[in-house]
């Protein structure tokens, strides 16, 4: 019998990403063919995100073009799977019930089946990789502990489940194995690895574990949760050379009040305390954060407060939200407060700020020799990062293509010559 030819589009984050790689793995080793084409293929399946109003809608969208072709007669089938089925099954097999089957989070065995394989258990550490090969996620557990007023990931993706070490250290292997050089490290929160599978937080402890293996010359580590940051992971990333200087920490605001009707478990005093902590111990650390605006404990004071730590602080990188209402939430009873004008509005001021803190830091760059890696050739320039930027969040190196000839993946020391307000460029050092 002929397998179907499969299309498989992932939305969301790069959590997600992971968890196709892993499915795809699945589904070639049943010797199912993979398509980018979705006109090319004979089944859909739709990894959703369900986070927050923007990306349900984006998942919505599609799902019904999907479903539209089955219409035509262009594909004979439509799964949708990930967040926003795990949340919304039953509102969707009623809203869209041309889709064949909807699968929640992590349902290998089930999706599978479903397409008339087998799931391999003892391969579920493998995944087939979609990101350039240099560099890979590691996502090390599942899920999140924090209570949150204004996040539904517990509802989707449950409790806080950390992923035993050896089984992280086997795919980092593999992942070495398959020419990745960089791992970057994911998870709703990933300073709560290990504490509900030894009883203590040792994120560290990983980490240093992952730098032993052969072939992975940078670790770069996202999602770190603020309110429970652990102090020997401070150690950690200043002495260990393969952990880059680089630390993901989305504090989400600064106003003690808004803080504490988010359920950060955190206030101003001791984000900043943290903060001074980790820019005195680790030498050249790039902080990322993420803040939202519009939250409905955000009056005009709390905004400005923030606007003003933004602006005095100065994170190297920087991304702001806006507030989504969100069913079955604890701030949903609260309501949307404000209007997406507003919101809008706050948005566009804080990031004003950000790109002159950003231009500014650009700038003193110029003239420096940097070492980077070469994600991709796109037009005129390839596309490299330095330590100090992680892939699809934050600017670009572009070197231009014409004046050197540099291999993808590989790793180079180049000379900033000049800067915009995210990227740089350079050209390859003279040696």
């Amino acid at each position: 019998m002929k397998k179907d030819k499969i299309n498989l589009i992932t939305l969301g984050c790069s959590k997600n990403t992971v968890d196709s790689e892993r499915l795809l793995k699945q589904l070639r080793i049943n010797k199912f063919q993979i398509t980018d084409d979705p006109q090319k293929s004979d089944t859909i399946i739709i990894n959703t995100c369900g986070f927050i109003e923007a990306a349900k809608k984006e998942s919505v969208d599609t799902i019904v073009n999907a479903v539209n072709m089955k219409k035509q007669g262009l594909v004979r089938r439509v799964l949708v799977i990930g967040c926003l089925s795990e949340r919304y099954k039953k509102d969707l097999e009623k809203e869209i019930p041309e889709v064949d089957n909807y699968f929640g989070v992590e349902k290998y065995n089930e999706i599978v089946e479903s397409l008339g394989g087998h799931l391999k258990y003892e391969l579920l550490g493998e995944r087939h990789l979609t990101a350039p090969s240099h560099y890979a996620y590691l996502k090390i557990s599942e899920g999140c502990d924090n209570p949150c007023s204004f996040c539904a990931i517990p509802i989707m993706r449950g409790l806080h489940k950390s992923r035993p070490m050896h089984e992280l250290l086997e795919e980092a292997r593999f992942l070495a194995s398959k020419g990745t050089k960089e791992l970057i490290i994911i998870g709703q929160d990933t300073t709560d690895y290990g504490k509900d599978i030894c009883g203590k937080r040792n994120i560290a402890e990983l980490l240093n574990k992952l730098s032993t293996i052969k072939g992975i010359d940078w670790i770069r580590l996202m999602y770190a949760y603020p309110s429970h940051f652990p102090d020997d992971l401070i150690d950690e990333i200043a002495n260990n050379p393969k952990v880059v200087k680089y630390l993901d920490i989305p504090l989400q605001h600064i106003s003690d009040n808004v803080l504490k009707s988010m359920r950060r478990g955190i206030t101003k005093r001791r984000t900043i305390q943290l903060l001074s902590d980790l820019k005195n111990r680790i030498p050249d650390l790039v902080l990322r954060t993420t803040f939202i605006v519009g939250y409905p404990a955000e009056t005009e004071s709390a905004f400005s407060e923030l606007a003003d730590f933004i602006s005095s602080f100065k994170f190297q990188r920087l991304g702001v939200f806006t507030y989504s209402l969100e069913e079955d939430t604890p701030a949903f009873p609260i309501g949307d407060k404000f209007s997406d004008r507003i919101k809008e509005k706050r948005l566009n001021s804080l990031m004003q700020i950000q790109q002159s803190v950003s231009r500014d830091f650009n700038n003193s760059l110029i003239g420096s020799d940097i070492k980077v890696i070469v994600d991709r050739l796109e037009g005129d320039y390839y596309i490299c990062r330095s330590f100090r930027e992680a892939p699809e969040v934050d600017g670009e190196i572009l070197v231009n293509a014409a004046e050197n000839h540099l291999k993808i993946g590989n790793f180079y020391y180049v000379n900033v010559n000049d800067a915009d307000d995210y990227d740089l460029f350079a050209n390859l050092k003279k040696t």
